[in-house]
């Protein structure tokens, strides 16, 4: 058992020596969501509070990114999480996707989806009320009848 111990403390020593990239992609404020919608700040603080470190290029890394093995999941959560929708780039995407987007945020934050529930852990502020929900379900709901209408979709 005690060789089991070793062996387990001296991978865990070594695999702190393959640290994540935790470099931030450069911010193009003319292509962020909260700009190009011109978000109230209310509704941009909550975005920004509960949103961005996993969908923008504006991730704060918390002091448990720099150990291994989390450091690790926690990156691959942050390239998936910008992958599926990045607030930093969305100016880039169609209209039509944009809409999609918007309805996927709708309803992740109807079901209770996001934020992810393991994001609280170190996130307490991140925790949405209802009332949060509902201001930016309502904000969303907005944004896809004001980008349909500008870009004439039905």
């Amino acid at each position: 058992m005690k060789k089991f111990l070793i062996v387990i403390l001296v991978a865990f020593v070594i695999i702190q020596f393959f640290p994540i990239d935790k470099t931030n992609p450069p911010v193009n404020i003319g292509m962020d969501f909260v700009n190009i919608k011109n978000t109230p700040e209310n509704i941009a603080q909550v975005l920004k509070t509960s949103c961005y470190d996993c969908h923008s290029n504006e991730t704060k890394y918390p002091w448990y990114s720099s150990i291994a093995p989390s450091s690790w999941f926690l990156k691959n959560h942050i390239e998936e999480g910008r992958k599926e929708l990045n607030f930093s780039t969305f100016a880039v995407y169609e209209p039509k996707r944009q809409i999609h987007k918007m309805e996927e945020c709708i309803e992740m934050i109807e079901k209770k989806e996001m934020p992810l529930e393991s994001y609280y852990i170190g996130h307490q502020d991140a925790k949405l009320t209802d009332q949060q929900r509902q201001m930016l379900i309502k904000y969303f709901k907005a944004q896809i009848e004001d980008t349909k209408i500008k870009n004439a979709i039905k």
